[in-house]
C-alpha cells in the first residue's frame, strides 16, 4: 500500500509538473516580449538572480543562455519537487536545499556545480521570505568564486498577482512583457554591502 501510495505521489508531481510547464510556455509564446539589456552581459560564468515572485518567467534564462549548462538551488519542500521537475524541462538541474534546511549540503552541490562550468540561479528571498529580502547564497557564491551576478526581472502589462508571501505574479495570456537583464560586480565589497547593492538593483523594475 505505501509502495502504491508512493507510485501516485510521484505520478501526480509528474503530470502537475508538465501542465505547470505547458502554462508557462503558452504564457511565454504568446507573450509579446521586450528585452532591455541594462548592461553588457557576456558570455562569461555568472550567477543566476531572480525574486521568487518572477519565476515563472524563468524561460527567459534559455533565451539568453540556449546552450549553457545550468543549475538551480530550490527547496528541499514539497512543492519544490514541482519546480525541480517543471526546470528539468528546459534542461535546468535542481539543486535541492535553502539557507533554512540543507545549507551546507546545498552549497557545496553549487560550488561544485560552479567549477563545472554551470550557472547557478538562486532567488535571493527563497523560499519563504521575507519578500524581496536578500538571503546571503547568492553574494557567497558569487565572492567566493569571483564571478559577476545577472540580475533578471521582468514587468507584464497585464497580469494576476496571487496573495502568496511573495505576491507571485502570473503575467497573463497575450501580455506584453519587458525584460531587464544586467550583469552585476561584487567583487571587493563586504558581503552586507554586497547584498544591500544586489537588492537596489533587484528592486529597480520589481513590482510594488
Amino acid at each position: 500500500m505505501a509502495v502504491l501510495k508512493e507510485r501516485l505521489h510521484k505520478a501526480g508531481l509528474s503530470i502537475a509538473a508538465f501542465l505547470i510547464y505547458l502554462v508557462m510556455r503558452f504564457l511565454w509564446y504568446s507573450a509579446k516580449k521586450s528585452y532591455h539589456m541594462l548592461t553588457p552581459v557576456d558570455e562569461k560564468q555568472h550567477i543566476i538572480a531572480c525574486w521568487h515572485s518572477d519565476l515563472l518567467m524563468i524561460p527567459v534564462y534559455r533565451y539568453l543562455r540556449p546552450n549553457r549548462a545550468a543549475s538551480a538551488i530550490i527547496s528541499q519542500h514539497k512543492d519544490g519537487e514541482i519546480v525541480a521537475k517543471v526546470l528539468s524541462y528546459l534542461s535546468i538541474k535542481a539543486l535541492r536545499g535553502s539557507t533554512r534546511k540543507g545549507a551546507r549540503k546545498v552549497l557545496l552541490e553549487a560550488f561544485r556545480a560552479i567549477r563545472e562550468g554551470e550557472e547557478v540561479q538562486i532567488s535571493p528571498d527563497g523560499p519563504r521570505g521575507p519578500r524581496y529580502h536578500v538571503n546571503d547564497g547568492a553574494v557567497a557564491l558569487a565572492q567566493k568564486e569571483n564571478l559577476p551576478i545577472m540580475i533578471i526581472g521582468y514587468r507584464a502589462d497585464r497580469y494576476w498577482q496571487l496573495k502568496s508571501w511573495d505576491r507571485f505574479v502570473i503575467p497573463k495570456p497575450f501580455a506584453k512583457i519587458d525584460f531587464y537583464i544586467q550583469s552585476l560586480s561584487i567583487e571587493g565589497l563586504e558581503i552586507a554591502e554586497a547584498s544591500a547593492l544586489l537588492r537596489a538593483k533587484m528592486l529597480e523594475y520589481a513590482l510594488p
